[in-house]
């Protein structure tokens, strides 16, 4: 199969971002922070996807991916991913260990059919779980598998029932400014 075939997905440098998306990966990713020293998560990580063994699954998935897959969010346990002390050790530009959830927030140039092949991915490469966000339905869809998903709207908590994670969806689909209302004079009957 080629680029040129509909059924393949593309890589990801074809994506663009919107404000809502913004605030919200970075939301999602403060609130995994805040969740314990057990985890570590980052944004935009690229995950390495060059051998063989794994283009041959992502082949099977319909992902088309040349040497990396890039999520929003990614969660490690923080044993295994943390911070690399420059004066010790060289920074990893593409990981090979494949995270233990993978966000994929929708864009506006994404649809559901663009990120669910990533999921079958994904799974196949060994994450435990895969969350879908749309920020303008302001929901999220937490897959345990490529078939099985809940999905959490407006003031719900999110809840990951394979990783034991828990999340208030009102810290991530809000407003943070609210401007306030000024008693304005009224009008003298004469």
């Amino acid at each position: 199969m080629t680029r040129d075939n509909p059924n393949y997905q593309q890589e990801e440098e074809n994506t663009v971002s919107s404000q809502n998306h913004g605030l919200t990966q970075l939301r999602i990713g403060a609130e995994l922070l805040h969740l314990s020293d057990q985890y570590s998560a980052a944004t935009e990580l690229s995950l390495d996807v060059s051998s063989s063994e794994r283009q041959q699954i992502l082949s099977q998935c319909k992902v088309k991916a040349d040497r990396e897959l890039r999520p929003d969010i990614v969660l490690y346990y923080a044993k295994d991913f943390d911070y690399i002390d420059p004066t010790e050790d060289l920074d990893v530009v593409r990981v090979e260990q494949m995270p233990l959830l993978c966000v994929e927030i929708v864009s506006p140039t994404q649809t559901s059919q663009d990120i669910l092949p990533k999921f079958r991915a994904y799974f196949a490469l060994g994450v435990k779980s895969c969350w879908y966000v749309d920020p303008n339905l302001k929901l999220i869809q937490v897959y345990s598998s490529p078939k099985e998903s809940k999905t959490f709207v407006t003031q719900e908590d999110v809840f990951d029932q394979i990783l034991e994670i828990r999340l208030p969806l009102s810290k991530i689909f809000s407003k943070r400014y609210q401007p306030k209302l000024h008693n304005l004079p009224q009008e003298s009957k004469a």
